[in-house]
């Protein structure tokens, strides 16, 4: 019994270097392999045959399993214990093939593979098998950037091919659904297009796309109608891209509120149709925004600052700005120009871009002025400094050509205040 215990351990350990010695014309899984093995039958002790048995079909060769039980084991030796130990060493009993009986009987076609049955998604593989998986990384299931979705949406990575900002777009908790729901050519690539076709340059795109990454939701023959009406207005195409460019949702609103915004402001600033188009042209924001900084600054002009309502028209086609400026700037800017510098109505109207200066840089250059013994804005008297001349001049042409005196003469006053 003993002896029968070491030759079955001493076939099990030689079984897996005859396996890797056995060459096949292709490669064979080790799911494929367990695949075309015979099952076993019930045994009390078990070791494989030394005969491979090709199959019917030459799908591969199954190993018989012959069964040995101890009953007749025992019933067919007639020898003692001591002469048990040579029939182990004789060549009846030599447990494996040579390499050449192996060579031989595993040529084998692999045409019959096409026949075997798909394999289990909960069939176990081998280590070697699971290795050779390629497998997407997973989403993360949680995330507060877009950047973890790039590798697994194609519409992301070619949105951020044209130059999208995605770590902008994502701070709007709506974006991100909306961006991972899309598919690049069946929702993007028209509106692509459109808006090349409208004027916007390949360049534009990307800053075009971060701020108005919305318009992926509209409608394209609603984008197309809204640009039809533009046109019908007398816009040209050229206005239509500028405006587009400088106010992105433009062409997310409606017909009907581009018309009642056109209409107000043509209203409201009694305007002519051409100053009313030339208005937003300009500054296209005004159809977009809000309307309540446009009458309240309407009111400041009118009611605080005491401006007359064709100086104000006046004052606003040529400083559209004017119209959506801070009402605290507006009220400390005039105050300091009328009262401080007095300057009086008619003149700053004529130059109404003061309001669109910075009011420390008004002050600066008056007080050298006026240190200087040059601060004189009356037309009618010599020496005349307008106030264009004031606020839009860089220091060197100011400094030669208004103060008479040197850009280090200013530096050095400017050190003093």
């Amino acid at each position: 019994m003993m002896l029968l215990l070491r030759k079955m351990a001493l076939s099990a350990h030689q079984i897996p270097r005859w396996l890797n010695s056995i060459k096949l014309n292709g490669f064979i899984s080790a799911t494929q392999l367990r695949n075309c093995f015979q099952r076993p039958g019930k045994t009390w002790l078990h070791e494989f045959s030394a005969q491979p048995q090709l199959s019917s079909d030459n799908c591969f060769f199954q190993w018989g399993f012959k069964t040995y039980r101890t009953s007749s084991v025992w019933n067919n030796s007639s020898q003692s214990t001591n002469s048990s130990g040579q029939g182990i060493n004789s060549p009846q009993s030599t447990m494996l093939p040579s390499v050449n009986e192996q060579s031989q009987e595993t040529e084998l076609s692999l045409e019959g593979l096409d026949h075997v049955p798909p394999l289990s998604p909960l069939q176990p593989v081998s280590e070697e098998e699971a290795i050779q998986i390629l497998a997407d990384p997973p989403l993360p299931p949680v995330t507060f950037t877009l950047r973890d979705y790039v590798d697994h949406s194609e519409t992301l990575r070619k949105l951020v091919l044209l130059g999208v900002d995605l770590s902008k777009i994502e701070k709007h908790p709506d974006a991100a659904n909306l961006l991972l729901r899309l598919d690049f050519e069946k929702d993007i690539k028209q509106i692509l297009l459109f808006l090349k076709d409208l004027g916007i340059e390949d360049n534009q795109l990307g800053t075009f796309l971060t701020k108005n990454y919305a318009i992926f939701s509209e409608d394209l023959e609603n984008l197309k109608t809204r640009v039809a009406y533009l046109q019908s207005k007398k816009f040209s195409k050229t206005d239509i891209a500028q405006m587009v460019r400088n106010a992105p949702f433009l062409l997310n609103f409606s017909v009907e509120r581009l018309d009642n915004r056109l209409g107000f402001f043509q209203k409201e600033l009694e305007l002519n149709v051409k100053k009313t188009r030339d208005l937003v042209v300009r500054l296209p924001r005004l159809l977009t925004g809000s309307l309540e900084p446009v009458k309240e600054n309407m009111k400041v002009y009118h009611l605080e600052l005491g401006f007359k309502r064709n100086e104000i028209q006046h004052m606003i086609t040529k400083i559209p700005k004017m119209l959506t400026a801070n009402k605290r700037k507006l009220t400390e800017t005039f105050d300091y120009v009328h009262n401080v510098m007095s300057i009086p109505h008619h003149i700053i109207v004529r130059f109404p871009q003061v309001f669109n200066t910075r009011l420390f840089k008004v002050k600066e250059r008056h007080l050298f002025l006026t240190y200087l013994g040059r601060a004189q804005y009356d037309s009618a008297k010599p020496n005349y400094i307008s106030l264009d001349k004031l606020v839009s001049m860089p220091d060197e042409i100011f400094c030669e050509e208004i103060a008479k005196a040197s850009v280090q003469d200013f530096e050095k006053f400017l050190k003093t205040l």
